[in-house]
């Protein structure tokens, strides 16, 4: 899709359709698909009681604060990606699965991210972005050596890096397209993302503060969890609340559409092959606000039912 002038719609690093050629989003499609099946495999070892519910619950969360587009300098825009509070509170395949999840229902029913490139935008913000974290997240807590404001430095740290990484992997995935020069395209990524990355590290540490303070069991990702289905109601309950802010979103172009304008490939975006729910606005809705809500509302229930139904598929097909 080409990007929307709503503030919400647009996604840091969904990659549209014409920005890679087909031979780099083919590399792209293969790793990703070997990220998810290595994901899908180890996950059994780790999506227990605790996790079914939790996945479902933080892909709702995650969906719902990318929506929220925060400003940064020289008018950009950037918001929550998720990579790092996904690894942090699921361990690294269930984070992968949680993200993937998140990233192909925004493409296949909002339109966010182009279908061909869809392993691109998987491979960047499903895998690299976590698995980044999850290593930055773990030496972090090493090198404090268990102090107890280890937690925050270390979500931080981890989430700053990941959006970093992530940046540094579509640069070079445009570059080799021929899209914007490597010389231009890593330098411009990496440098609005760096800006990008302390908004994620400081949502990311304020969520595991807020953690921390309710349910810190939840922190435990082997360890066991109380309050049943209380817990992910009132989590799902938070997710929905998040949406009804997503009209007051900057307004500004985020880190990639910022880059593609300024270096002159904007243009070389296509419009998907079809529309469901467009750039985050329910159709049949007047009011721009009330439609982009009810959108929110629909993704976040959709996205919370996907993973929850994948991890409780995964752990019946490993109990």
């Amino acid at each position: 899709m080409l990007f929307s002038s709503i503030s919400s719609a647009t996604e840091p690093m969904h990659i549209p359709d014409g920005f890679l050629n087909w031979w780099v989003s083919l590399v792209c499609w293969v790793l990703a698909i070997v990220g998810i099946g290595v994901a899908i495999r180890r996950s059994g070892r780790a999506l227990g009681e605790r996790q079914v519910p939790l996945m479902g619950v933080l892909a709702a969360f995650i969906f719902a604060a990318q929506m929220l587009n925060f400003t940064v300098a020289g008018g950009t825009s950037g918001h929550f990606v998720g990579g790092a509070l996904a690894v942090i509170l699921l361990g690294p395949w269930a984070g992968i699965m949680t993200m993937t999840t998140v990233v192909v229902i925004q493409a296949l029913l909002f339109q966010d991210g182009g279908l061909l490139v869809m392993g691109a935008n998987v491979l960047n913000m499903g895998i690299v972005s976590t698995l980044v974290a999850y290593g930055v997240y773990r030496g972090v807590l090493e090198l404090l050596g268990g102090r107890k404001w280890g937690l925050l430095a270390g979500g931080f740290i981890a989430a700053w890096a990941s959006v970093e990484l992530s940046a540094i992997a579509c640069a070079i995935e445009l570059g080799f397209s021929g899209t914007s020069p490597l010389s231009v395209a890593l330098p411009a990524m990496a440098g609005i993302h760096a800006l990008i990355g302390i908004g994620e590290g400081l949502i990311t540490a304020g969520a595991l503060a807020f953690v921390a303070a309710v349910r810190r069991d939840l922190l435990e990702v082997t360890g066991p969890a109380t309050g049943g289905i209380r817990w992910a109601l009132a989590g799902l309950a938070i997710a929905l609340a998040v949406v009804l802010l997503a009209p007051l979103a900057s307004p500004y172009p985020d880190g990639l559409e910022r880059v593609a304008e300024d270096h002159g490939f904007i243009e070389a975006a296509r419009e998907a092959p079809y529309e469901i729910i467009p750039d985050y606005v329910f159709p049949g809705i007047s009011n721009e606000a009330l439609a982009t809500i009810v959108a929110g509302i629909v993704g976040t229930l959709i996205v919370a039912g996907v993973a929850f139904g994948i991890a409780t598929a995964r752990r019946k097909v490993i109990s």
